[in-house]
């Protein structure tokens, strides 16, 4: 966040007498800090008082902690081993303690006789290392430690209230490492730029960014932290706004060109043809999109829906209004599998208004052509003739549209379902395609982190459908306990078998296929877990063609199964589908293939194996797959994980409710952001050091108007030469890139 040239230093120069090399090297490798700037910026993770003791009995398991606490007792065992035959291998158990619960640390060998000396009972010390399980009780492994000793010249109070910075570490360099090397970088903390406006920092009563970085890093008191902290969220909002506010402002200058529907056109004569009406939320929708569209910029809008509340409709709405404008649509699916199934229903709602050129095709009618990557030779040059004559005005394709050969007419609209299925680079391709930038409507069915993010950074213009079409069916969902109590799981069987009985269908997911190809999971020799949530979690994940089997050999006997994967030949996947579609099958075992848009109205059960191992996204997602006619829908979410593990309580989470977006809030609090400006979902890279998302909510939309009211007064920023500075930090070349490209 500073171009500030004591900031800039990288940090094997300034710090060669305390860290060396070595030590900038992990920094850079492990921690991702370069410069003295970016140590600066690497805040603490919480703080410890010398005086309190941390919670042992919350420790994660296989994670790297640092803890406070007391030797309680140490132990020097001897042992005969292949190394030490005679009996003279030495091993010291330490016992420590926080009066809530006590962890062993185990030291071997020649590492004994420090810790022997220095451990001794009542020492208190800050330890560092991995928490594993040996004999069902946690333990760490040779741990690092810091003694803990007071300065003599402090007084008992002062030196048990001080606060201890605990700093995300890694095993190369623990966190008290970090905070003495922070020690020798802080003075430089006065060379700062700030990069907030002065009026916006005094009217907030915001501390200088100088003294913010003091006060996190070394706080006297608890509302040492509390000031820093406000302060650097600040930081944070803002001068992510300032660039997304940049980038709105950047796009409102693109020129594209209008697409307004002829009146009485393709649009009209397909909205004759519809056997229903519009709900209101559709209604409203479509107003929105048509007056972006037609206006003289690109539309830049994010279509949110719940799983079957007519996105599909809405899109193609906006594709036939932007055809009957002279203009292409174009529609990109994350799979085959979809991109056929979008083309099916398409052709199958439009009619004659699909056929085009074609003998019997209505005056008004264009041709959709589909195209993705297993089309055979001719089928595919006659699709990319028609693209480059504009004789198709829709189409409907896999990653296969993004390819050098294909040529558009006109290209006027880009519809992108899925998102998070997409990468930036490829949708830019595709809106590359078009002589002047096209429009851009994105579709999700589920709000993402990512996607939340940017709606709460309010960087797209967003549209919510929010009612379910008339006639469709509430889902029940209920959470199996295989391990706990296996008749449930029994019971879940005969469930599917009463659906079919009834004359609907049902789907099994699982989370992997199972053929030879597949990874079983990295679990071989290790020792025996030591919960029941370690058993749960370290078994490999179940596999459709193992569980296709077992059901139709067992439970589902006399059924009709099938199987669906993604590794299946695409026209195999679409004959399954087909055959499942026309009620063909009773059963479909599948992998998360069926996650988007497939549509069997008939299907009424769905069974998840391994719940666990999917996202809370996925999962309602996936359980959007049924309830999609009128007969009720049932969900069961099948887990071997404890009642008392945050995945159940996750599972309980996406039982509980059918709203998308209470979901993605639940799973973003789980997940953290991720990097909103980056390619990360997972929440492991982020710019977002202090901010939270859903926590900082106000902060960010205040954030937000105070950068509109910048942006638009001073787009280039010229008199704001810190933040300039500090936006040049946080956009590296690849976020710059990505958040151009939306």
């Amino acid at each position: 966040m500073d171009l500030v040239p004591a900031l800039e230093e990288p940090l094997q120069q300034p710090l060669k007498s305390v860290l060396g090399p070595a030590t900038a090297k992990v920094m850079a490798e492990h921690l991702g800090l370069r410069t003295v700037g970016d140590l600066l910026h690497h805040y603490p993770r919480r703080y410890e008082e010398r005086g309190q003791l941390t919670h042992l009995a919350d420790l994660p398991m296989d994670e790297h902690v640092t803890v406070v606490a007391q030797v309680a007792d140490a132990r020097l065992h001897t042992f005969a081993s292949a190394r030490a035959p005679r009996g003279k291998g030495q091993r010291l158990e330490v016992t420590i303690t926080d009066g809530s619960g006590r962890l062993q640390l185990v030291f071997f060998g020649k590492g004994v006789h420090k810790p022997h000396k220095e451990l001794l009972p009542g020492t208190r010390a800050m330890f560092a290392g991995k928490v594993s399980v040996f004999n069902r009780r946690l333990q760490l492994a040779h741990p690092a430690y810091e003694l803990l000793r007071g300065d003599p010249e402090e007084s008992v109070e002062t030196w048990a209230g001080a606060l201890i910075p605990i700093y995300p570490a890694t095993a190369q360099l623990e966190s008290w490492k970090i905070g003495k090397a922070l020690q020798t970088v802080l003075p430089t903390a006065r060379e700062a730029a700030d990069p907030l406006p002065e009026s916006l920092r005094e009217g907030r009563g915001l501390v200088p960014l100088p003294e913010a970085l003091l006060k996190i890093h070394r706080p006297h008191t608890k509302a040492d932290v509390e000031d820093a902290r406000s302060r650097l969220k600040w930081d944070e909002a803002f001068v992510l706004q300032v660039a997304l506010a940049r980038r709105r402002h950047a796009d409102a200058q693109l020129p594209a060109v209008a697409r307004k529907p002829a009146p009485d056109g393709l649009l009209t004569a397909f909205d004759a043809r519809l056997p229903f009406t519009l709900t209101d939320g559709q209604q409203r929708v479509s107003r929105e999109i048509f007056d972006d569209l037609a206006t003289e910029h690109p539309m830049h809008r994010l279509l949110q829906g719940e799983v079957g509340s007519g996105k599909t409709m809405v899109a193609l709405r906006a594709m036939l209004a932007v055809v009957d404008a002279g203009g292409q649509a174009a529609m990109l699916a994350p799979t085959e599998v979809l991109a056929q199934q979008h083309h099916r229903s398409i052709v199958e709602m439009m009619g004659e208004l699909a056929e085009g050129g074609m003998l019997g095709g209505a005056e008004q009618a264009t041709k959709v052509v589909l195209l993705t990557g297993s089309m055979g030779a001719a089928a595919r040059r006659r699709a990319l003739l028609d693209l480059t004559t504009g004789e198709a005005g829709i189409v409907i394709g896999t990653h296969a549209l993004i390819e050098d050969k294909v040529r558009f007419h006109d290209l006027g609209l880009v519809v992108v379902d899925e998102q998070h299925r997409f990468g930036v680079e490829q949708r830019d391709a595709l809106r590359g395609k078009g002589k002047q930038p096209p429009h851009l409507l994105v579709m999700t069915a589920t709000p993402i982190p990512r996607t939340v993010a940017m709606t709460v950074f309010g960087d797209l213009e967003t549209s919510v459908l929010d009612q379910l079409p008339a006639g469709r069916s509430p889902i029940a969902s209920h959470v199996v306990p295989a391990a706990d109590k296996p008749h449930f799981l029994a019971r879940a069987w005969e469930r599917a078998r009463e659906e079919v009985a009834k004359g609907h269908q049902a789907y099994i997911v699982c989370p992997r296929i199972g053929d030879e190809e597949d990874d079983p999971g990295k679990t071989g020799g290790k020792k025996p877990p030591g919960s029941p949530e370690d058993a749960a979690e370290k078994r490999p994940p179940l596999a459709v063609l193992d569980v296709a089997d077992q059901l139709a050999k067992g439970p589902l006997q006399g059924l009709r199964v099938e199987v669906l994967h993604g590794r299946m030949h695409p026209d195999d996947k679409d004959a399954v589908m087909r055959r499942f579609a026309a009620g063909e099958a009773d059963v479909l075992v599948a992998t998360t293939v069926i996650e988007v848009g497939v549509n069997v109205p008939n299907a009424t059960a769905m069974v998840i194996m391994d719940a666990d191992r999917f996202g809370v996204s996925q999962l309602h997602q996936l359980r959007g797959r049924v309830g999609r006619g009128s007969a009720p829908g049932l969900c069961l979410l099948v887990t071997e994980m404890p009642e008392a593990s945050p995945a159940r309580q996750r599972l309980n989470a996406v039982a509980s409710t059918l709203d998308g977006f209470e979901l993605s809030r639940i799973d973003l609090e789980q997940r953290r952001e991720g990097d909103v400006l980056g390619q990360a979902q997972s929440g492991a890279r982020t710019s977002l050091r202090m901010l939270a998302v859903i926590e900082d909510e106000e902060i960010i939309a205040e954030a937000r108007q105070e950068a509109t009211a910048v942006v638009a007064a001073d787009p280039e920023l010229t008199g704001l030469p810190g933040l300039r500075t500090a936006l040049d930090a946080l956009l590296d070349e690849e976020r710059e890139r990505y958040l151009e490209k939306g």
